[in-house]
């Protein structure tokens, strides 16, 4: 495979679970994108608001290492919520702006073997390096997993369904 066509699949699969997440949030109000429908914290704008804040970090990541991972204390659960100033549209349009910056960075690679050391959290494991490839591969499974709990969430809200 070449890196051009490993670049254009990586990039385009981002495209995809980014619009399906964009799909959840269709037609809803701002009092509904703050909605939590279950157990957990979650939202509809809040789970968005965390795909674009995990982007950011893990593009950085690429960048600049393990530093891109030490946020300010109480930064990572605010990523969650949507704040008193912060609308739907806002992080939607927040996401068109870091997509775009992660296919400018992916696209300026001109490998994506080399591997970065993970920061030093309790979830990874201690000394594990992974590459540019991997780091996109984790960023991909994150947007698609939290667009599953978007789904979940919007299907309590109203009952629509990103598919289906």
């Amino acid at each position: 495979m070449t890196l051009d066509r490993e670049r254009d699949d990586l990039l385009g699969t981002l495209a995809e679970h980014r619009w399906l997440l964009r799909r959840t949030a269709e037609g809803l109000t701002e009092e509904q994108a703050r909605l939590r429908t279950g157990a957990s914290e979650l939202t509809v704008g809040g789970t968005i608001k965390h795909c674009v804040a995990q982007e950011r970090v893990w593009t950085d990541f690429l960048v600049r290492g393990a530093a891109a991972h030490d946020l300010p204390d109480g930064a990572f659960e605010a990523q969650f919520v949507l704040g008193p100033d912060e609308t739907l549209a806002g992080v939607l349009a927040e996401m068109d702006e870091v997509a775009a910056a992660t296919e400018a960075l992916v696209r300026s690679f001109d490998d994506l073997d080399p591997d970065i050391a993970l920061p030093t959290a309790p979830w990874f494991p201690p000394g594990v390096r992974w590459s540019r490839r991997k780091v996109l591969v984790h960023l991909l499974a994150e947007i698609a997993q939290h667009s599953g709990h978007a789904d979940v969430v919007r299907e309590g809200i109203d009952g629509a369904k990103t598919m289906g």
